[in-house]
C-alpha cells in the first residue's frame, strides 16, 4: 500500500503525518518505508486491511483533511 495525508506541512510534519507513521510503524507488516512525501508498506491482507483501518481512523482523527490511499494485490499474496 502506498498512502500520503493532507494538509502538508514543508516546515514540520503535522500531527496527523505523525500518528499515521506510528500506525504503520507499529502495525505487524513485512515492510514500512516512510519518507517525505509518501509512505509505503507491505504484509498479508488482514495486516494490511488492519493497518489501512486503523490509518484511516487515527489520520482523520488527529486533522488530516484527506488521506491518499492505493493498495496493490500481488498474486499469490491474498
Amino acid at each position: 500500500m502506498e498512502f500520503t495525508t493532507e494538509p502538508f506541512d514543508l516546515d514540520e510534519a503535522p500531527p496527523h503525518a505523525l500518528v499515521a507513521r506510528e500506525v504503520i510503524s507499529s502495525a505487524d507488516l513485512d515492510a514500512v518505508d516512510v519518507g517525505p512525501f509518501g509512505n509505503t508498506a507491505e504484509g498479508g491482507a488482514d495486516q494490511v486491511l488492519g493497518a489501512v483501518d486503523a490509518l484511516l481512523r487515527q489520520a482523520l482523527a488527529s486533522g488530516a483533511t484527506r488521506v491518499s490511499l492505493q493498495v496493490n494485490v500481488i498474486e499469490g499474496d491474498r
